[in-house]
């Protein structure tokens, strides 16, 4: 496997059988996790950053090279979108009274990006159906992940009130 298809891929996640979008997420929900519980949300914030430039560019040569626009097993863009959910649901999460905040903030950040990620409602669907090559690719689930934040917030601010 080349270098380019072990990033794509994160880490030959996407090669999977069943799911490759879905057990993607997972993976980096997992890898986020474990970043900002470690190295912090500023470190996940410039790997994210990082990703998604170097992702940009990488998915367009590939697509160049295969003919095929945003593959299945590309998940390097589930990954950018979970973790700017999970660093949006995770840092207010951290100011939240209320028990299990932060595992709220990681499962939530989790089904609500992946409901953004599938239904693409608004600008979502409009990016994932106008933009060509890696941009387009990226950019879905860069703003699903920031609407999947949000949502998650809303609903931990919701959850936050009965406490």
């Amino acid at each position: 496997m080349t270098l380019q298809k072990l990033f794509l891929t994160f880490f030959g996640i996407g090669l999977s059988t069943k799911a490759p979008e879905t057990v993607g997420t997972l993976a980096a929900l997992a890898a986020g996790v474990l970043i900002l519980h470690y190295l912090g949300t500023e470190t996940l914030f410039m790997l994210t950053l990082a990703v998604t430039v170097i992702g940009i560019l990488e998915i367009n040569k590939y697509e160049d090279n295969t003919g095929i626009h945003n593959p299945q097993e590309i998940v390097i863009d589930e990954a950018a979108g979970m973790w700017l959910s999970l660093m949006i649901a995770s840092s207010v999460a951290a100011t939240m009274h209320f028990p299990y905040a932060d595992i709220s903030a990681i499962i939530l950040s989790f089904a609500s990006f992946r409901l953004f990620n599938i239904w693409k409602p608004s600008t979502i669907g409009w990016i994932d159906r106008e933009l060509k090559g890696g941009l387009g690719v990226m950019m879905d689930d860069i703003v699903a992940g920031i609407a999947g934040g949000f949502l998650a917030v809303v609903v931990m601010m919701g959850i936050e009130k009965l406490f």
